[in-house]
């Protein structure tokens, strides 16, 4: 079993073609409540794997699991931060393209994926996963959508600048075509944009 990264909450380890995500135990917390945290937390990331998978959203199938552990497929793929600035125009259309589709799902399944980057996705065969949805939840507020597609145009600009405005115009373009109230979600963002300057200001 190989370790392949480590972040603040899990250690993702790979064994054969298996993903092994467990989630790292707090020193800081008292024992019996992080083991419930993490109980909760591993719960609640299988739950809207499977519901974003019965919403036609490409994700890891989940394969077992326990207390603080899910055990997934592994995804082998390119990982779209990694690839996207070297793509051909058609390969960036095409998947700017899957991006709306796919957000436009989750939010019409009323997920929130909480870490919309171009990190946690993954291209195989032309077909778009999203992966890690330890940060998401159920929410149909447009306020939580509009924070979850904000945080995607932050990914890009941040990451992808030279693309930044096509890309992000035919991922609306497409978003809206695909969820039917993508125009609160939008209007929303606006505010979002107009507090986030004026605070810097």
């Amino acid at each position: 079993m190989k370790e392949i990264a480590r972040g603040a909450e899990a250690v993702l380890f790979r064994k054969d073609d298996r993903l092994i995500k467990d989630r790292i135990k707090k020193g800081y917390r008292v024992p019996e409540l992080d083991k419930r945290i993490r109980r909760l937390r591993t719960r609640g990331e299988e739950r809207l794997l499977d519901r974003a998978q019965r919403a036609g959203v490409n994700t890891p199938r989940v394969l077992d699991s326990g207390e603080s552990e899910l055990v997934m497929e592994f995804v082998e793929g390119e990982r779209i931060k990694d690839c996207f600035n070297s793509y051909t125009k058609s390969k960036r259309e095409l998947v700017c393209k899957l991006i709306g589709e796919a957000v436009a799902k989750l939010h019409s399944a009323g997920i929130v994926h909480g870490d919309l980057t171009t990190s946690n996705m993954i291209l195989k065969d032309n077909n778009l996963f999203l992966i890690d949805f330890g940060l998401g939840r159920m929410s149909e507020r447009i306020e939580d959508q509009a924070v979850d597609l904000f945080l995607l145009f932050e990914a890009l600009k941040s990451t992808h600048f030279e693309y930044l405005n096509e890309a992000w115009q035919y991922i609306l373009k497409v978003y809206r075509q695909n969820y039917n109230r993508a125009g609160e979600v939008l209007k929303r963002i606006e505010r979002i944009e107009k507090r986030r300057r004026y605070k810097k200001g």
